[in-house]
């Protein structure tokens, strides 16, 4: 089973359980939801921990989080550098032209032309859209902007992505 990041427990909160997790998804209402099974990776753990959410809010830049079964800071605090994560059963549906990191990472980059360009290496997040790096088989890495003036085409089953190249892009 493949599993992927929600979220990284940072700290404990408190005294009653709580935990302090540092997000890594677009959709932690739905993510971090009272009764939301997730798995709770430790560090050097080979399996997960299966945890059910109690309780959630957010607090400054984190989400608070309690999981049944575990009432008191001592029976959280091992799990503190832990990761939450969700199983790909449980990843739901997106709309249309949204797509998961996962699905878009090592797609081959294509020009309009048909000129190979590389593979998306990394997403990073900006405050207007995603940028994609792609890394060619040679030369220096690409920063690809995610709009629709530039890409053109993803088909996730080929693992391929069409984009037009605007002048400066590659330079």
């Amino acid at each position: 089973m493949q599993w992927f990041n929600v979220g990284k427990i940072v700290n404990t909160h408190g005294i009653r359980g709580e935990v302090r997790v540092l997000s890594r998804t677009d959709f932690p209402e739905e993510r971090f939801a009272v009764g939301t099974k997730l798995g709770l990776f430790m560090p050097e753990a080979k399996k997960p921990i299966t945890v059910k959410i109690a309780s959630h809010r957010q607090h400054k830049n984190f989400e608070l989080v309690t999981f049944e079964g575990y009432p008191n800071i001592n029976d959280v605090e091992p799990f503190k550098e832990s990761y939450l994560r969700i199983a790909e059963h449980d990843l739901t549906e997106l709309e249309e032209n949204a797509y998961y990191h996962h699905e878009i990472l090592g797609c081959t980059v294509f020009s309009i032309e048909g000129q190979q360009l590389g593979k998306i290496s990394e997403i990073l997040e900006t405050g207007a859209n995603d940028v994609w790096e792609v890394t060619p088989e040679k030369g220096k890495k690409h920063y690809i902007p995610y709009t629709e003036e530039i890409v053109k085409e993803i088909d996730i089953d080929e693992k391929k992505v069409i984009i037009e190249v605007i002048e400066g892009l590659l330079s």
